[in-house]
């Protein structure tokens, strides 16, 4: 069962979650809906480390907190990819959540939701966290 700073990791990944449910939708959003699914995956990854009682690194990438944990399920390691390269870039204006060819489409943005949802899923059951346990 996870620990309560583990949990509070997954809570607020899972109030990413939730603020992508509302927004999924709106075309004008996708690259905050990319900017919420990047940030749930890499909550949800930092809870599993506190899980394994490791000290969380001082690090964003996915890719990088991805090869500190083990994981026994299967994810888009391509949308890993493009979304750590989104929050690098959103860090300048001009560049805020642009994929190579704009802005993400509505399609990009439910494939990131999708994403961030398997590893949030997958993370309450490895952490035995019931998911409407996380909403209180």
């Amino acid at each position: 069962m996870a620990n309560a700073q583990a949990k509070e990791w997954l809570k607020a990944g899972y109030s990413d979650l939730r603020s992508i449910f509302y927004i999924i939708d709106d075309e004008f959003l996708t690259h905050i809906v990319a900017f919420h699914s990047q940030q749930a995956i890499e909550k949800t990854l930092k809870a599993i480390i506190i899980y394994n009682e490791e000290k969380i690194p001082r690090v964003h990438k996915l890719q990088n907190l991805i090869g500190r944990v083990q994981l026994d399920f299967t994810f888009d390691e391509e949308t890993i990819e493009i979304l750590d390269e989104l929050y690098i870039d959103a860090r300048y204006p001009t560049d805020v959540g642009l994929l190579p060819y704009g802005k993400p489409t509505l399609k990009d943005a439910k494939k990131f939701y999708d994403v961030a949802k398997v590893f949030f899923n997958n993370s309450c059951i490895l952490l035995e966290v019931n998911e409407h346990d996380i909403n209180t």
